[in-house]
């Protein structure tokens, strides 16, 4: 019987979509492909997301590798790409409908930066969780089996009475190699609703 409900957070429930976070800022076609491709780099990102590279440092990077003109704009956009990640259609609607409808707690383990978990308060949707387990402050990613047996020690979950959904094949690999049950999410929120109506 599944009893917990966990969620990825980039592109599950938003839209972290690099484009989306670097157009409100700039227009010119050119300049917004090499900002997308150098600030967004998995270089950069995957350190962000374990906690090992301050934003300074990411920005220094940045810098080395694009044009002085752009350094203030990349330096607006990086504070600011949290307020540019839409979320995806249906997914708040169905939280709610779980938290409402069913007898599951609902949690959340996400990839993600210490900039972004500072300022997670602001953001209405993560109140609809029972807690939220962020990478960053812990120094564990995903796909770490590590990961899991923190979520599931400080949560008090059973693997096999739980389900994680994320986007990512790999971190569901691993999810079930660590006994959880797994869902990869491609983006339908209606797709992932019928499912979890079928097995709670």
């Amino acid at each position: 019987m599944i009893k917990n409900v966990i969620f990825d957070f980039g592109q599950v429930i938003i839209h972290f979509v690099p484009e989306m976070m670097v157009s409100p800022y700039v227009t010119d076609k050119d300049d917004k492909a090499l900002i997308c491709d150098v600030l967004f780099d998995r270089l950069y990102w995957d350190k962000l997301d374990k906690g090992a590279i301050s934003n300074e440092g990411v920005l220094e990077q940045c810098h080395k590798r694009l044009p002085k003109r752009l350094w203030a704009v990349t330096d607006k956009i990086y504070y600011n790409w949290i307020y540019n990640v839409p979320e995806i259609d249906g997914m708040r609607e169905l939280i709610m409908k779980l938290k409402k409808k069913y007898n599951v707690r609902l949690f959340l383990l996400s990839n993600i930066s210490n900039y972004f978990v500072e300022h997670a308060y602001e953001f209405s949707i993560f109140t609809l969780f029972d807690k939220c387990i962020y990478s960053a402050p812990l120094g564990i990613v995903k796909p770490s089996l590590e990961i899991f047996d923190y979520l599931c020690k400080t949560c008090n979950i059973e693997p096999s009475e739980a389900i994680f959904i994320d986007d990512n094949e790999n971190n569901i690999a691993s999810a079930k190699k660590f006994g959880l049950n797994g869902y990869i999410f491609d983006g339908d929120a209606k797709k992932l609703e019928a499912y979890l109506d079928t097995i709670l």
